[in-house]
């Protein structure tokens, strides 16, 4: 098979089809990240050189936030709060590093007046320019912008978890007014980002964490209601683009993958294959002809307690079961965690680059098969 661009590569396995080799895709901590950079002799912000060094086929591109700072910055300096939507972090040490933390819970009563007060940014206050320079820089790469939110996640940042899930019950008018308010927002800056863009981007991303480990965090009842129409309204914009849309998804969240199915998602991402009906036989079985997956290599296994052997069988298995046929995109399941080897990170992606699937494992989706790691 011929070599394809990262591009070529990602849409491919995005249609079931198998690309040249499996696309991967990188995201890290701090600490792990500046490991990996010294380990290939790179300089500390040459993230770009080591995304290529991994073989990352993903960029992303975002417009920049240039308007007036509508919220205060805290004189402590182990907090942050963003100059456009107020989100606050802390800054968490922890045993193998340290982060900046969501900082939750900033308004105490959501009325329907504090939802039309909270100052938001306006569309206008974004660099558009800089989408299509990043799209350029890029050409080649599998190219993504983001919504820029998920509904209870990003709600409950301002407001708290327990207001927040009460509030989506309830449908507590101030908070549906907020949160209508900040998806309108988001739609009109992702519409300007794919205006602007002009072709650049190979797929939109969305977002919203549905399940704790042992099964759904909402009701198939209050997603249905609250959460996916909002949804649906990006991923229409996507589809009028002609974009694929993949859809961010921490924990046990295969219960939403026939509704993701037919609200007309492409792929999920995260996949963590520790967590109840997750295991990745059992999404390639139930769901890998109608859904792309990306991830399912758990930052909490072999990658963080293993050796580098553990780490490339656990690899090998996943890609031997996720890749025939296409569908699947090599990652891992969040951010790689401070806790990583960094020989533990090298053995992942360096058995990503090289793994190939023999010709027998091609020709029967879910057959036991025979590896061939070049």
């Amino acid at each position: 098979m011929k070599k394809m661009s990262s591009r070529e590569r990602v849409l491919t396995a995005f249609q079931h089809r198998e690309p040249d080799r499996v696309p991967i895709d990188y995201s890290s901590n701090p600490d792990i990240d500046r490991r990996l950079k010294e380990h290939y002799g790179l300089d500390p912000d040459d993230s770009e050189g080591l995304a290529r060094q991994l073989g990352v086929d993903f960029r992303h591109v975002g417009a920049p936030y240039v308007g007036p700072r509508l919220h205060e910055q805290p004189e402590d300096a182990d907090v942050r709060v963003s100059p456009d939507w107020g989100l606050r972090t802390r800054w968490m040490e922890h045993a193998t590093g340290a982060y900046w933390e969501p900082w939750p819970g900033r308004i105490q009563e959501m009325d329907e007046e504090t939802a039309a007060a909270y100052p938001m940014p306006s569309p206008d206050d974004y660099d558009y320019a800089a989408v299509m320079e990043t799209c350029k820089r890029h050409k080649g790469y599998a190219v993504s912008a983001h919504a820029g939110f998920e509904v209870m996640n990003w709600t409950a940042r301002h407001v708290g978890d327990e207001a927040m899930y009460v509030g989506l019950a309830m449908g507590d008018p101030g908070m549906l007014s907020f949160i209508n308010r900040y998806v309108d927002i988001k739609f009109e800056v992702l519409k300007r980002t794919i205006e602007t863009a002009r072709g650049g981007l190979t797929f939109i991303r969305i977002g919203e964490d549905l399940g704790t480990q042992r099964g759904p965090r909402i009701s198939m009842d209050m997603f249905r209601e609250r959460i996916r129409p909002i949804h649906e309204r990006f991923i229409k914009l996507a589809q009028e683009n002609d974009l694929p849309v993949m859809i961010h998804s921490c924990g046990s969240c295969s219960w939403a993958f026939n509704e993701f199915i037919d609200m007309g998602i492409t792929a999920v991402d995260t996949l963590q294959p520790e967590a109840a009906n997750m295991e990745p036989a059992y999404l390639k079985r139930e769901y890998g002809d109608s859904l792309a997956f990306h991830g399912c290599i758990s930052t909490a296994g072999p990658i963080a307690t293993g050796t580098p052997q553990d780490v490339v069988e656990d690899c090998k298995n996943t890609l031997q079961i996720m890749m025939p046929n296409g569908g699947y995109c090599f990652a891992p399941t969040h951010q790689l965690q401070d806790n990583t080897p960094t020989e533990n990170a090298v053995a992942m992606y360096d058995t990503a680059q090289r793994f190939r699937l023999a010709v027998s494992v091609r020709a029967t989706r879910f057959s036991e098969s025979t590896v061939l790691s070049n």
